[in-house]
């Protein structure tokens, strides 16, 4: 079976634009989450979210700088920011100069709810004016798959272009659903990852509807919470993340630089609840099962997990007792959420975490969960990385994403000697 490795990477998240002023954040421990000011709060249960700070300063968002103002408005948020992190991830795989067969180069970018904002303001329009006001770019910029698309179209890639739709676990399935590709040979390199840029009047409405958000708006920095006693939901979250896949020797020929290796790959269903994890995360736990036996590599081989972690009551929980069962007699492995800064980033939160497992394993630093003050019983003993990011060799990284309708994705990283 051929290798995969990353050779480039891209990052729009509430940590910072960039990824290496992104993983500086992480690994400081700084929160991302922050009062919504895209829209009024006032009558919202739930009044923050992390949102990338936008301006023109390094490490800020700052779309103008690669997307023409005038294109902006025909897109959704979600495909400006899945653009701007692939022309990051392009550019730092050296593709912007690459002059071989883009036949051989694919996408693979998805979103979990997409043009969520798009779909709800063209519903006012058509409420308050009739249909006329409807925009003709309405329906390219809310489906899912044009983040794909205008990437495949920007640069000429002219190989496969799919988009996987898996709520949360989206960017950990477009990477592993990318990888497969390359290893059954219907490419050489794949752009891939998730985007998300669902936090809006809609959006934010329907997860308090579901009373699944935090509502610890007198503290924004504090209210993301892994693991903790004093958790109350999860915070949404915007922003993208892409990587360059690359077959192995393909990427060595032309000199690429090496992230890390994608050794493996681990999908599972729950069929249990549209909603919440089955008990014990029996359905997380058999995808970490599969992603290592894809990779050949056994529970004693992990150093780290990036974990799902989103600061839910069953979500911790079961994510924590399927690892504590699958990992038994691993003394040295540890596991952070590295959400407890950026927040829940949906469909993007799987490749953004990729990125994070990448840079721990070239780095050998391993984030911190921040805001653990108080764990919950049943982290016991176990390393979740409370709080300051330790020093320690990765050899191999898990990154889990899980979703509803109780989708879960296992990736398996690994250094490359």
């Amino acid at each position: 079976m051929k290798r995969v490795v990353i050779t480039g990477m891209g990052i729009v998240s509430p940590v910072g634009t960039g990824i290496e002023y992104a993983w500086k954040n992480i690994i400081a421990g700084v929160s991302g989450v922050r009062k919504i000011d895209t829209f009024d709060v006032s009558e919202s249960a739930t009044q923050i979210a992390g949102l990338p700070v936008v301006g023109t300063e390094p490490g800020q968002y700052n779309p103008d700088s690669v997307v023409d103002a005038r294109d902006q408005r025909k897109m959704d948020k979600s495909i400006v920011y899945g653009i701007v992190a692939a022309d990051e991830a392009i550019r730092d795989a050296k593709l912007d100069t690459y002059d071989g067969d883009k036949t051989r180069i694919g996408v693979s970018v998805g979103a979990g709810i997409g043009g969520l904002n798009t779909i709800y303001d063209n519903c006012v329009e058509l409420y308050t004016g009739g249909p006329r006001r409807i925009s003709p770019f309405f329906i390219p910029k809310a489906i899912i798959n044009m983040t794909a698309g205008h990437i495949s179209i920007r640069y000429g890639f002219q190989g496969p272009n799919i988009s996987v739709v898996t709520a949360c676990a989206t960017g950990a399935h477009s990477i592993g659903e990318a990888a497969r590709l390359i290893q059954h040979g219907d490419a050489d390199i794949m752009i891939c990852g998730g985007t998300e840029g669902a936090v809006g009047k809609i959006g934010v409405a329907g997860f308090n509807a579901m009373k699944a958000l935090s509502t610890r708006n007198d503290a924004p920095e504090r209210a993301s919470r892994p693991w903790d006693k004093d958790r109350d939901g999860f915070i949404m979250a915007e922003g993208a993340g892409i990587l360059v896949l690359e077959e192995y020797e393909h990427a060595r020929a032309r000199g690429a630089k090496i992230y890390a290796e994608v050794a493996g790959y681990g999908l599972s269903g729950d069929a249990y609840h549209i909603t919440a994890p089955a008990p014990g995360g029996a359905g997380g736990k058999r995808a970490m099962a599969a992603a290592l036996n894809d990779a050949g590599l056994t529970p004693s081989d992990v150093d780290y997990i990036n974990a799902h972690g989103t600061s839910t009551g069953l979500g911790d929980v079961g994510e924590l007792t399927a690892v504590r069962e699958l990992f038994v007699g691993n003394d040295h492995v540890c596991m952070s959420s590295t959400k407890s800064m950026t927040g829940h980033l949906l469909g993007a939160a799987g490749a953004v975490e990729a990125i994070f497992c990448a840079l721990a394993i070239r780095d050998g630093v391993v984030p911190p969960t921040i805001n653990l003050e108080n764990p919950i019983e049943e982290v016991g003993d176990f390393n979740l990385v409370p709080n300051v990011a330790q020093t320690r060799d990765v050899n191999v990284a898990v990154s889990n994403s899980f979703g509803f309708g109780g989708t879960n994705a296992s990736l398996v990283l690994k250094k490359v000697a």
